[in-house]
């Protein structure tokens, strides 16, 4: 029997703006998400279509952050970002000439900073909703919706039910205005479900949503099929589960593949090893994250060794293929009681590239591959 794997990102940031403030520091939580997470997947799936590979990939994108990435005054003062951190891996290869290693890796960022301006001005204008629309178009990605704030559905209904069907129905209509039609799917903030939302997400004429496993698994009735087939609600929307083993493979830095010895460290950031006044003004006098990094994960008691680019590239491969090889083999043991299983593995986008740098490589390849098979594919819900 053939299986079934469906791939969602979830793509959200809250809404931060402060024109009153010449530079404020957690807007940069968007800076970075554009630079590290956004524009590679974007670039991921454009790879993907001018390559003639095909995949089926699900997002939603939330009201706020959609909100976020069309305001003008963000897209001015991220290109300035963009500006400063080419300025600073500049430098950084200037400090580094004398240690090859380090020179390679700051070489490395200026292209990375460079590229990325590149794309966002000049190839799509500083509108990257334009960019997810086109792919939408061409019907390798489907958009959902989400809340209007990202509220937390079963508490606001228990408070005000008619705050709960407001993030619902102006979600919904949102996501008319931005992407035209209507959505198929509702990403539920959290994943978070209560008894009664169902009936919401049917007047917004949604047909499906996600729930974590035991949402589905301790619900009543339980599910005859346990995670690997939808189950219709009352009021008609179908509700999916989280595949527990394909989340943990891939999320957790303990026991999955983020945490390999050879993939870049999030938290050593010279951003925080560097005097004050060679960071310049992407510091600001503040510590805090620049998104250069020099070191690897290494090992929980090792001394941080220098990230190899290549070492890192080759690891993600590798994963991809394990992750792959996994899959099949589960869907091979649900096949033999009788029935075609469909595996959902939802994930907030940001892990891919902001928190796990090699995510958006081991993505790309692991759908290269499942385009090679003839019996596993990747759907749409």
């Amino acid at each position: 029997m053939p299986g079934h794997f469906a791939l969602i990102l979830h793509a959200h940031l809250p809404f931060v703006r402060h024109p009153e403030h010449e530079h404020f520091l957690e807007e940069e939580w968007l800076f970075e998400a554009i630079t590290e997470t956004y524009i590679p997947l974007l670039r991921m799936m454009q790879r993907l279509v001018d390559d003639s590979v095909p995949f089926k990939l699900t997002m939603s994108i939330t009201p706020t952050l959609c909100a976020m990435l069309q305001d003008g005054l963000l897209c001015e003062r991220y290109v300035r970002h963009l500006e400063l951190l080419i300025d600073l891996a500049a430098r950084e290869r200037k400090r580094n000439r004398k240690h090859p290693q380090l020179c390679e890796l700051a070489e490395f960022y200026i292209g990375l900073f460079s590229e990325t301006r590149r794309h966002f001005v000049d190839e799509w204008k500083c509108d990257l909703l334009s960019v997810f629309r086109e792919l939408q178009r061409t019907g390798v990605l489907e958009i959902i919706a989400s809340g209007a704030t990202h509220g937390l559905l079963p508490i606001l209904q228990q408070q005000s039910p008619r705050a709960a069907r407001a993030q619902v129905l102006i979600g919904r209509d949102v996501y008319v205005e931005l992407f035209g039609g209507e959505a198929a799917g509702f990403w539920l903030p959290e994943c978070g479900y209560a008894s009664g939302l169902e009936s919401m997400l049917q007047e917004a004429n949604l047909r499906w949503f996600v729930v974590d496993a035991h949402g589905l698994l301790f619900g009543t009735p339980r599910p005859c099929r346990s995670t690997y087939a939808p189950c219709y609600t009352p009021a008609g929307p179908a509700a999916f589960a989280r595949d527990p083993g394909a989340s943990r493979q891939v999320w957790s830095a303990h026991e999955g593949y983020p945490g390999d010895p050879a993939y870049r460290e999030f938290y050593r950031d010279i951003g925080f090893d560097l005097p004050m006044e060679h960071l310049g003004s992407i510091a600001r006098g503040t510590r805090k994250f620049s998104g250069v990094k020099y070191h690897r994960i290494t090992g929980r008691s090792d001394e941080k060794q220098l990230y190899d680019r290549t070492a890192a590239e080759h690891s993600a491969a590798q994963h991809a293929i394990h992750f792959l090889q996994t899959c099949r083999e589960q869907i091979r043991e649900i096949a033999e009681v009788g029935f075609d299983p469909i595996i959902v593995a939802p994930f907030d986008a940001e892990l891919f590239g902001h928190w796990w740098f090699e995510g958006p490589m081991f993505l790309e390849e692991f759908i290269r591959h499942v385009a090679n098979q003839k019996n596993f594919r990747l759907l749409l819900l």
